[in-house]
């Protein structure tokens, strides 16, 4: 990566914008920094300032009540300082502490807010999955700017207030005599040379090593996967029966990770070897450049120059001028090598959202008289070659049960992403009450369908919320809506106030496969809406509460229209209609009787693939 040739102006550019992204997300973060580092670099040289006084008076035999306020000032003063600077450590700390999830809410928050065609392409998760390995890696991109940030304002209060304090060493004239040489001006600007020249070759050194982990990010994003694969294998509960039974603990020990980060990896070999002499070469040569301040400044002192307290002060004020100069380079080179990381960043965060967002409302009907249409609609995925759903069309009688079949891939589930707007057709019209659903406000288009999808999650919070998905919610409503859902008896030893799972409480209840679908079933009852979609909602349940589901699917779907997706044909037989998807395209639709009297239909076929299932009656 550090081959990509970035110019200031771009790394400047980016590094910019990360810290308005970070000042917007944490108003706080960034001036916490700038004072903390700043009175960090103040305390030490006021104490040096008037300690080098408190020298100069006492090797001028000035009498006591000169030297006991000076005294008391510098104790007052360093010691306020350091107060101070405990203070504001303590305020950039605090603000320190919450950055590292701010980034993660971020990218979250960015993840959310997409085009949902984008959020669940392949091209957003690759750029996520990237950003995060990076960030887990080294810290690159977005949170990297948190390291560098406090460098680079401690190396400019280091030059800044070390180059004030250092400006009369230069300035002050050796009396006449023999060492009357040093006030020559291109001495001074020799001097000055040598401090700017060591510093830049040291930084440049280090800047190299910095840049050997930048181009070993790839290689530690691999790392950074199998460790989260395997690093933890065994501590999650869930794999705990398998690791046993299956001596999956070997499987662990097998990706211990030593070739991307132990001993034996190429940055550690790079480290011992060509990094450390790298290192060494680069602290050697700041230590020489500053043996030649203090040969400068004693011999300026042995002159007559200034009195040996004030010499003090200048190898202080030189020495901290110095290392900041250093710094600051080391730091540019680390935004040079970071800029290549926020592009990542940013690519993501500029995904625009490129969907019509429409702006009609929906009515809000009381008789939920809603007619939705598909006409003539064709859909391929992004990127695809071939169509997902070709040239359907069909209408949805208000308050009827409509049921989805069809084999694996056969289009049912992208059927209904294109009926909730999740895409938009590729081909074709959706119509809502004969307006195509693109001119409808988005989110408002979306409140109109409850939908339990197979792949549902549920939260860490109590089982009331998780139903009404609010912190405050109708106690009556949720209860019935549990009721509807089969969790009634269940309902009756948690309560609604008990936590599910254990991620935030200790006493959270770990609820099964079919207990979770009751409950997100239940969600989407207390929504009200007037489609409820039901995506294999019983999957996980056992055949008497998946019958009892069934029985009382009419009365808990209401006056609502009811889309349902199925594999067990038997369940389709309290439906309306039923549309049977094969290969992308609606092959039947009719009534469970009509679909099983055409014995050359798809519908039959499938039938009788799962006849051995269900009793005579039900053929």
């Amino acid at each position: 990566m550090s081959n990509q040739k970035i110019s200031l102006r771009t790394v400047f550019a980016r590094n910019f914008r990360a810290m308005k992204i970070w000042q917007k997300a944490a108003p706080q973060l960034l001036p916490s920094i700038f004072c903390a580092q700043v009175a960090s670099k103040l305390t030490p040289l006021a104490g040096i300032f008037l300690s080098g006084q408190i020298l100069n008076a006492l090797a001028a035999r000035a009498p006591g009540e000169q030297i006991w306020p000076l005294v008391a000032l510098t104790l007052g003063v360093t010691a306020g300082l350091a107060a101070l600077t405990a203070a504001l450590n303590r305020w950039q700390q605090v603000q320190q502490e919450c950055a590292f999830y701010l980034v993660h809410k971020l990218l979250s928050d960015k993840k959310a807010s997409m085009d949902f065609p984008d959020a669940d392409s392949q091209r957003v998760a690759d750029m996520l999955a990237q950003i995060l390995q990076n960030s887990n890696f080294a810290a690159w991109g977005l949170f990297h700017v948190i390291f560098d940030f406090p460098k680079l304002c401690a190396a400019c209060a280091s030059i800044l207030l070390g180059g004030a304090m250092a400006v009369s060493l230069f300035l002050l004239p050796v009396p006449q005599g023999g060492m009357v040489l040093q006030n020559s001006p291109v001495l001074v600007a020799g001097m000055l040379a040598v401090m700017v020249g060591t510093a830049a070759i040291s930084s440049a050194l280090e800047n190299y090593i910095q840049r050997q982990w930048a181009d070993y990010a790839a290689r530690g994003r691999l790392g950074n996967r199998f460790f989260s694969a395997y690093g933890f294998f065994a501590m999650d509960w869930k794999r705990a029966l398998d690791i046993r039974i299956y001596r999956q603990e070997e499987i662990t020990s097998a990706y211990s990770c030593q070739e991307f980060f132990g001993q034996k990896s190429d940055i550690a070999y790079f480290l011992r070897g060509k990094g450390g002499l790298l290192t060494i070469a680069a602290q050697g040569i700041q230590v020489a450049a500053l043996g030649l301040v203090y040969l400068f400044v004693c011999l300026k002192t042995w002159a007559g120059a200034f009195p040996i307290g004030s010499a003090m002060r200048y190898i202080g004020a030189v020495t901290e001028a110095f290392s900041g100069i250093s710094a600051l380079l080391v730091c540019l080179g680390e935004l040079q090598a970071n800029a290549v990381f926020l592009k990542d960043s940013y690519a993501y965060l500029d995904t625009p959202n490129t969907m019509y967002q429409g702006s009609l409302t929906t009515e809000k009907r009381s008789d939920r008289n809603y007619q939705v249409e598909f006409r003539d609609v064709s859909f391929r995925y992004p990127g695809a070659e071939d169509y997902a759903l070709r040239h359907v069309n069909m209408q949805f009688k208000v308050g009827s049960r409509l049921a989805v079949v069809g084999r694996n891939g056969s289009g049912k589930t992208t059927f209904i992403k294109l009926l909730c707007r999740l895409y938009d057709p590729t081909e074709g019209q959706i119509l809502l009450n004969g307006i195509d659903i693109r001119k409808y406000r988005y989110d408002d288009y979306m409140n109109i369908f409850s939908i339990v999808f197979q792949d549902f999650q549920l939260f860490a919070m109590p089982l009331g919320e998780n139903v009404a998905t609010s912190a405050h919610y109708d106690l009556a409503r949720v209860t019935a809506c549990l009721e509807q859902a089969g969790f009634g008896e269940r309902l009756k030893t948690m309560g609604l106030d008990t936590h599910l799972y254990k991620q935030l409480d200790k006493q959270g209840v770990e609820v099964s496969g079919g207990e979770a679908q009751k409950i997100a079933i239940a969600r989407a009852l207390y929504k009200d809406a007037p489609f409820i979609v039901l995506d294999e909602p019983t999957a996980a349940l056992d055949p008497v509460a998946e019958a009892e589901i069934y029985e009382k699917f009419d009365e808990i779907a209401g006056d609502k229209t009811a889309i349902y997706i199925s594999h067990r044909l038997s369940s389709c037989k309290f439906c309306d209609e039923i549309a049977v998807f094969d290969n992308g395209q609606v092959v039947q639709q009719g009534t469970h009787a009509q679909l099983l009297a055409d014995q050359g239909g798809k519908y039959h076929a499938l039938w009788q693939a799962q006849a051995q299932y269900y009793t005579k009656k039900d053929s």
